[in-house]
């Protein structure tokens, strides 16, 4: 199984960063081949809408998306990390997940809509980490990541949501989070 995880904060080595690392782990330890993407690292354009992937399932767009098309077609798994800002997801990941227009259009030109609900790509899974107690902190995200894996031919799986978290570094703070990270990890790379 081939683990792919997606780090969407623009601080390294942040509180989503720490929980991914620990989920990878966890993951590699279960027997798992894992891939990592640093957005933050990445040159990506948002999606300009131009409709240039719809005949052919491409992005017209050259960046470094291209590097990461090839990462999200050979996944199994994908698990996508972010902190929230302001009830989302930062900009750069949300530009990544607007850039998957592409594999929704590829994926329109390989299925027939009957089997378009089946998602036999592969499965989706997410950890977010938000400073407030907010009771809909998370709903946002959980909601974009289900229709990113969506385009994926991926079904979203479930999440890992730690509220109160804020300060660089906190999460570790609480070992019985990093063990629960760790644990997902470990339950994404037996998952059949």
């Amino acid at each position: 199984m081939k683990v792919l995880g997606i780090y969407g904060s623009p601080r390294a080595g942040g509180n989503s960063d720490i929980l991914l690392d620990h989920c990878l782990d966890g993951a590699r330890e279960a027997g798992a081949e894992v891939m990592r993407v640093y957005v933050r690292d990445l040159g990506v354009s948002g999606c300009r809408e131009c409709g240039g992937c719809d005949q052919t399932g491409e992005c017209v767009q050259q960046d470094d998306m291209q590097k990461i098309y090839p990462l999200l077609i050979e996944a199994d798994a994908i698990i996508v990390a972010t902190p929230m800002f302001f009830y989302a997801m930062p900009a750069k990941l949300k530009a990544v997940i607007d850039r998957a227009q592409a594999m929704w259009s590829r994926r329109k030109l390989k299925k027939p809509v009957s089997e378009w609900k089946n998602h036999t790509s592969g499965k989706g899974y997410m950890i977010a980490v938000g400073a407030t107690r907010g009771k809909n902190l998370f709903d946002g995200v959980e909601f974009t990541a289900k229709y990113f894996f969506d385009a994926l031919d991926m079904s979203y799986q479930r999440g890992l949501f730690f509220r109160q978290v804020e300060g660089k570094g906190e999460i570790e703070n609480r070992p019985e989070a990093l063990e629960q990270a760790k644990a997902f990890g470990r339950e994404i790379a037996s998952a059949k």
